[in-house]
């Protein structure tokens, strides 16, 4: 996508924007479905995931694992958020994003309780093939982990509820 076409399709959003700040709230929804054993089902805009345990917390490796889908998404995002703003910077460039998290499974299988649950620390990494100068570079980086909603959410976490409901 050329700058000119990026900014035709966008100027007329960030105007609506401006103009209703309201309009730019937007709900996101996710839904999965129990499954077989321990699985659930997620569809995604293009086809049906079924995630289930790690093999690490006794998974059979057939489901995808929650965790890599997290950084899945993360590189995602990031690949789209650097793709655009190289648009919209002018700047040519290809390449692969790559991201990876530790994990220490005696949290999760409540082992250690002192152990936390989650990812520990992530490392994302760009391998970028482009004319551009290393400011530039610098600039398309910075822009892109500010931009980039999954990499914001998890530096600067969102609050988080949860609810439930019962039926018989």
């Amino acid at each position: 996508m050329t700058i000119s076409d990026l900014r035709t399709v966008q100027a007329p959003l960030k105007q609506q924007y401006r103009d209703d700040p309201d309009a730019a709230l937007v709900t996101l929804r996710a839904n999965g479905e129990l499954g077989a054993g321990i699985s659930c089902s997620v569809q995604t805009g293009q086809a049906l995931v079924e995630a289930g345990l790690h093999p690490a917390t006794g998974g059979d490796g057939l489901s995808v694992c929650s965790g890599d889908m997290l950084l899945q998404a993360l590189v995602a995002c990031a690949g789209v958020t650097l793709a655009a703003v190289a648009s919209s910077l002018g700047i040519d460039v290809t390449g692969v994003v790559h991201a990876e998290g530790d994990l220490d499974f005696r949290g999760t299988l409540a082992v250690d309780k002192q152990t936390a649950v989650g990812f520990q620390d992530i490392r994302m990494r760009f391998e970028l093939t482009s004319d551009a100068d290393e400011e530039q570079i610098a600039t398309l980086i910075r822009l892109t982990e500010r931009y980039c909603v999954v990499f914001q959410t998890l530096a600067v976490p969102p609050k988080l509820a949860v609810s439930h409901s019962v039926h018989s």
